[in-house]
């Protein structure tokens, strides 16, 4: 049975969901997996949030520490806006649940992420986005233009993956970590975005500089008028600041404030 027939019939032979009751898992998984699962879930109410969530079609990631490789995913059914830290999906790095659970994982979500997982020690989290903004960059010959200080603070920083159909087909992860490199952020051409950080907060505000970059840069190639570019040198010194500053923003100022906002919108993402 190939990647796509599994997929196939892993999805039609799974139950519509209308109501769950999900247990809680606090106590009964490590301390670190629970601090994960918090911060994980956090971050699927903020994609939605900030309505760069697909339906229930793109994915965020994040390794539980431990030799077996193991990695959370999304259930497959919930919107992000309903994701709680109990309900994240723990799988092997086959892509099977680790744990007895009600929800289906995204096959795509697992072919992208256990290919950076599984090569990238430094990635604890990898979030991947449709978002149309990053979308219609990744559409564009020339990737992410250095027109705006948010672009040119992450810019050095970005890879590109052509696009080769929906990713199910397990020989891709080969590809996709080659292109990747040593990058903490993608672009995969005509698909969407891509991060990659040492924790769950890095991951998503790198994410969040990049969205907000394509989103600029569509709407100032919308304006009709001759976009102006920055001098000669500042790009190259704006992405060596982004390099040095960017990790330290995110993990001390940035991540702890969005948690603060989330747990004010609505707390139960951390049950």
């Amino acid at each position: 049975m190939n990647r796509v027939d599994s997929m196939n019939r892993g999805i039609g032979s799974a139950a519509a969901i209308e109501s769950v009751e999900i247990p809680s898992l606090k106590g009964k998984v490590s301390d670190e997996e629970w601090a994960i699962r918090v911060n994980l879930a956090c971050a699927y109410r903020m994609v939605a949030y900030y309505g760069w969530d697909d339906l229930i079609f793109t994915h965020l990631s994040a390794r539980v520490p431990g030799p077996e490789h193991h990695f959370l995913l999304n259930p497959y059914q919930l919107m992000f806006e309903e994701v709680t830290a109990s309900s994240l999906v723990k799988v092997d790095i086959q892509g099977n649940p680790v744990d007895p659970t009600p929800f289906i994982t995204n096959p795509a979500g697992f072919t992208i992420h256990s290919a950076v997982h599984m090569a990238r020690e430094d990635a604890m989290a990898v979030m991947h986005l449709h978002t149309p903004a990053g979308q219609a960059v990744a559409a564009h010959s020339e990737g992410l233009l250095p027109l705006t200080q948010t672009a040119m603070l992450v810019r050095g920083d970005i890879a590109f993956h052509d696009y080769e159909g929906v990713a199910v087909d397990l020989d891709e992860r080969e590809r996709l970590v080659a292109n990747l490199g040593d990058k903490s952020a993608m672009i995969l051409r005509n698909h969407g975005t891509l991060a990659v950080g040492k924790s769950v907060g890095e991951c998503f505000v790198k994410l969040y500089f990049l969205e907000r970059a394509c989103q600029a840069q569509v709407m100032a190639l919308s304006a009709g008028k001759d976009v102006n570019m920055p001098p000669q040198g500042a790009p190259e010194v704006t992405a060596q600041q982004g390099a040095t500053g960017l990790n330290v923003a995110a993990n001390l100022l940035a991540w702890p404030a969005l948690k603060r906002k989330a747990y004010r919108l609505d707390p139960s993402f951390a049950t």
